[in-house]
This record gives C-alpha cells, structure tokens and sequence, in this order.
C-alpha cells in the first residue's frame, strides 16, 4: 500500500477515499487520528491491521453533528443536554449502539464512544464524509501518539491509503469520557471537562423542566 501524503487542502481526497473504504490519517484536537466509515466492517479491520491494534480494544466514532449519532447509537435526553454544551470539545459520550454499527468497532460491545472535535480540518473531513468514522490514535499500538503529519508516516507509511498535513496536533489532555447509559452516569476517564461542569449542565436542565 503507498500512503499518499495530502495537505490540508486536499480535503476533498481524504473523503473520497475514506468513502470508498480506505483509511486515512489527520489531524484532531488532541493528536492525529486513523480514521475510516464506521458503518464499514472491512474497513474498520483495516485499522486493527495498520496499527497493529489488540481485538478487545473498542474504537471511538467521530461526528460533525450531534443529530448523526442517530445512525449509530440510541440517544437519550443526557446525550443531548451535554451535546449542546460541551461539542465540538474534549467529551466523549458513551451510548448504546444500534445494529447498524458493525460489532468491530465495540469490539463485540454494546456501547459506543461518540465525540465531535474541536478542529477545524478533522470538523471539514467528517462533514465531506457526512457518515460517522471510527477514528483512533494515529500510531502504532502501544508506541507515542503522533502529534504531525511525519509522526504519523514514520509509524504507518504503507499501512494507511493518506496522511493529511495539518501541521502539529495540539496534543495534552485526552478527552473526558461518561457513560450515560447508567443512571446516575458514570465517569470514566477524567479530562479537560471536569465532572463538576458536566453535572451542574444536567443539573441545569432538569431544574428547567
């Protein structure tokens, strides 16, 4: 496989290409990240084999909008009091996934990780996409995050279809992660979002009602 090297301007590439079931590399919030269509079992196996990725480790999906986590995963009234809040942003949300998404993705789980970031060329490829993408770190399993473009390369040249030249990712923090398919919702991994803001949103909304 010969990895082509895009710049962010080439958008529209990275999309045909992920559209027809190849894997692409781009920039997020946090660092880059691999990303391929969700709905897509063969194209999800690709991203296990390029990263060299254990089977038992879900992959997080990526939207441009809230309203496309309808395809994938069954929302509730949380999901959107902290949709509206805390997105694009560093909250991942954890939600009951619908039959239409491949059991690769979850790993065989009956949850999905849903997020969408807060940068404008990872926002720009999942909107020319208009379908959720698994997406996960851009690197090797167990080896550092690829914070540029030639992080990336070094770690997947011939195991990705494209690398888009962002610049550098911002790196730091990864994302807060909460599970609001319990009742009360459950922190999972702390992050830029502290617990505290998320409950005094829901807080919030259940005083309006």
């Amino acid at each position: 496989m010969r990895t082509e090297m895009l710049q962010s301007d080439e958008l529209m590439r990275a999309a045909e290409i992920v559209l027809h079931g190849g894997i692409v590399v781009f920039p997020t919030d946090t660092v880059y990240g691999v990303g391929t269509l969700a709905r897509s079992e063969d194209a999800v196996e690709q991203i296990y084999r390029a990263k060299n990725r254990p089977r038992h480790m879900a992959i997080p999906v990526m939207v441009s909008q809230s309203i496309q986590a309808k395809q994938i995963a069954r929302l509730n009234s949380k999901f959107w009091v902290l949709a509206q809040a805390f997105w694009p942003g560093p909250l991942t949300i954890i939600l009951p996934k619908t039959e239409r998404l491949p059991d690769i993705v979850t790993a065989g789980g009956e949850t999905v990780a849903l997020r969408i970031p807060d940068h404008p060329i990872a926002l720009q490829l999942l909107k020319l996409v208009h379908f959720p993408m698994a997406v996960t770190s851009a690197n090797l399993s167990g080896q550092p995050p690829a914070l540029t473009a030639n992080d990336a390369l070094a770690q997947l040249e011939g195991r990705v279809d494209a690398i888009v030249d962002g610049g550098r990712a911002p790196g730091g923090q990864a994302s807060t992660i909460v599970d609001i398919t319990q009742d009360p919702m459950q922190l999972l991994r702390a992050g830029p979002i502290s617990e505290e803001e998320i409950m005094q949103v829901l807080a919030a909304q259940k005083n309006h009602r």
